[in-house]
């Protein structure tokens, strides 16, 4: 079984919204996220299926993580049955951020060790919003990632949710979104503004290119243009920033 803790009554606890929203702007958050909620809505219209949707950026600290998770929310909050799965298999953070077991997990499916228990991934903040935390760290976590079984897995659960949102690892260092990218409807880069340089995030989006990953647009984190800590949900090709990714192996050692 996926084991849970126990959360508070709200969506978030104020501990989690301190960590996952900006702790000055957690009502102008939401609704930038409800926002690229809409706007997903026109890009992936309701009759196409499951869309899986996988989340990575250039670089860790970026906010890919916190986007996925609040990204997952939003579509769950509005009805939807929403997967959210931590498939960075590097450095995992959902299961520290909504505060449950990250094993077991997604690697311990891949591996056959675990069964696939819908009910046990329910989170208790909205009936329809389930979350697969990583489970054990792999060795191999880009192979696992890009393998038939994940493919088979993928295709499972698209025959019971609506939207699967995957938190990925950053692109330019490890190859793992890139290896998935096959199996999912496509990809949201977030970018950090002031953090990124615009030479290694033209190498990530190229590095996507070349693996015909479908890129369905950017989101830019934590500007400074007086619209809040998330700035809206921009449609393709908003190629701007990146720095340094620190290599983690999967112990998570630097």
């Amino acid at each position: 079984m996926f084991g849970r803790k126990k959360h508070s009554e709200s969506p978030f606890s104020i501990k989690d919204t301190q960590k996952t929203l900006h702790k000055n702007l957690e009502f102008t958050a939401t609704e930038q996220y409800k926002l690229l909620r809409t706007n997903l809505k026109f890009t992936l219209p309701d009759e196409d299926g499951c869309k899986i949707i996988g989340v990575t950026s250039s670089m860790r600290g970026e906010g890919k993580s916190t986007t996925a998770v609040n990204l997952s929310y939003v579509l769950a909050e509005n009805g939807k049955k929403v997967l959210l799965i931590d498939g960075d298999l590097r450095i995992p953070s959902v299961a520290k951020k909504m505060e449950i077991d990250s094993s077991p997990g997604l690697t311990d499916l891949l591996r056959g060790d675990t069964k696939i228990d819908i009910a046990s991934l329910r989170s208790p903040h909205l009936p329809n919003w389930y979350i697969m935390p990583s489970g054990a760290l792999p060795p191999n976590p880009s192979e696992l990632l890009g393998s038939k079984r994940m493919e088979a897995a993928l295709k499972r659960l698209a025959d019971i949710f609506d939207y699967i949102v995957v938190d990925l690892p950053p692109v330019n260092i490890v190859s793992d979104a890139l290896a998935i990218s096959q199996y999912i409807t496509g990809i949201i880069v977030v970018i950090r503004e002031e953090y990124t340089e615009k030479r290694e995030l033209t190498t990530c989006f190229r590095q996507l290119k070349l693996s015909n990953a479908n890129v369905l647009g950017c989101v830019m984190n934590s500007t400074s243009s007086g619209k809040g800590y998330y700035s809206k949900y921009r449609y393709k090709r908003y190629y701007k920033y990146y720095k340094t990714y620190g290599y983690y192996d999967s112990a998570g050692n630097s």
